[in-house]
């Protein structure tokens, strides 16, 4: 196929009645299939999500950006929906959990569902069903998720999971009375499976068998899902414009840790720094390179450093940096894992205590797990880069490290969370050094 660029390309959104259906599975394959026969696919993620979308960028060999309703202010996010369609033969956007599954709206533009997104953009629905213990209740399910809310356009079906040709037979025979195009029937193949750990799949640069995944998961689609069909359910987005600059940059020159320690980035946040001015530069604690010395900001994003607590530990050459950024002025930001990384010591599943950049006065656990997940509504309590005292951010949590112990510092954030039910101050801030278990997305 030859490229057209259509301007806006059309989109569609991947969606399912609830999470472990496959929707990363099927939605990766597509996008690489349609890669595979010459289109330009843009990719998407709803909600806040970094792991999936790492997925999505090995099979397009593009960047996969985050949509979130709840956690974008309007203009942000359409603007970041227009610029999906503007050099791409089709955008392929991956839902989160269920499709109707969002979080409490206290304050926000919307739920940050899927189906929030569907009816904003106009994208129409392909429902990827998992088939495996059904046959004629598959019809049930799906006239409902197709009728629940006329606003969300379910397009489409994707019988994913199915036993044999007989299956498949039974399960075609009750949706055909729905009128709905069944544009696919996977086959249950254990080897599509994908290795997990806390926070979800093993990360795609992670993982030494992504190529052979992918060309399997490739082959599945091109054998069994109706690419034309999936196309012609593609629609271009009723929303548009330029995306209003999520934060402002940390800094002018940003020196931006990134390696399998510190690989949650939100692509529109680099983006939009970059579009305001700022200059980025890469930096990995795990090889021991230390920020940029003309950096005039730091970043360090979440990830794993849990994982690599012992090789953080001996990286003396890249905590020398952080000290000399801090020691000039520079700001210091810490996101989650980078949070951690500032503190004084990581405690790791084994109850080993490993030392780290002493910034921040820090101890954090690994080995007293606790799961804290959710949507943060945040108003600044100090001057930060984000703005003066009583700036609000949005942004959300998920962690299974707890705080050990905490030092005599400023508390830079007070944070509700999405029902608006206040949760206290979080983060640290010595100076120009601040942190905290917090992934900003937004501000409001």
């Amino acid at each position: 196929m030859t490229s057209q660029y259509p301007r806006p390309a059309p989109g569609l959104i991947v969606a399912a009645p609830s999470s472990g259906a496959g929707k990363t599975t099927v939605a990766t394959a597509l996008m690489a299939a349609f890669t595979r026969r010459g289109l330009q696919v843009a990719p998407a993620k709803v909600g806040p999500d970094y792991i999936d979308p790492r997925f999505h960028e090995a099979a397009t060999g593009r960047s996969s950006i985050n949509l979130d309703g709840w956690a974008m202010r309007p203009d942000c996010l359409d603007g970041l929906v227009a610029d999906r369609g503007g050099d791409a033969d089709l955008v392929v956007v991956e839902g989160v959990m269920g499709l109707f599954d969002g979080a409490p709206t206290a304050g926000a533009v919307d739920d940050g569902s899927t189906a929030a997104l569907a009816r904003r953009t106009g994208w129409p629905v392909l429902l990827v069903v998992d088939a495996a213990r059904q046959a004629g209740s598959v019809a049930a399910l799906v006239h409902g998720f197709r009728s629940f809310d006329p606003a969300v356009p379910v397009a489409g079906v994707i019988l994913n999971r199915v036993g044999s040709d007989r299956h498949t037979g039974l399960l075609r025979h009750a949706l055909a009375p729905l009128g709905l195009p069944v544009v696919g029937a996977v086959p249950r193949d254990a080897a599509t499976d994908r290795p997990s750990r806390h926070l979800g799949l093993v990360q795609a640069g992670e993982d030494p068998a992504l190529a052979d995944w992918l060309h399997r998961i490739v082959a599945l689609a091109e054998t069994h899902v109706d690419l034309d069909g999936v196309r012609a359910i593609a629609r271009p987005a009723q929303v548009g414009g330029a995306c209003a600059p999520p934060l402002p940059p940390l800094g002018n020159r940003i020196a931006v840790a990134r390696d399998e320690a510190f690989a949650f980035l939100y692509p529109h946040l680099l983006d939009g720094w970059r579009n305001a001015g700022a200059t980025l530069t890469f930096f990995s604690p795990l090889a021991d390179e230390p920020p940029a010395p003309d950096a005039d900001a730091v970043f360090l994003p979440g990830g794993y450093p849990e994982l690599h607590a012992g090789r953080l530990a001996a990286a003396d050459r890249f905590r020398a940096g952080l000290r000399a950024a801090a020691g000039r002025g520079a700001w210091v930001h810490g996101e989650c894992g980078g949070f951690m990384a500032l503190g004084d010591v990581l405690v790791d599943a084994d109850g080993t205590s490993h030392r780290m950049a002493g910034l921040l006065p820090l101890t954090t656990r690994f080995d007293a797990r606790r799961l804290h997940l959710g949507y943060r509504l945040i108003t600044t309590r100090t001057e930060t880069p984000f703005g003066p005292v009583g700036t609000c951010l949005r942004g959300h949590e998920f962690h299974y490290s707890t705080v050990g112990t905490e030092g005599a510092a400023d508390r830079p954030f007070e944070v509700e969370d999405a029902a608006g039910t206040v949760l206290g101050f979080q983060g640290l801030q010595r100076g120009r050094v601040l942190g905290s278990y917090l992934h900003l997305i937004d501000r409001t």
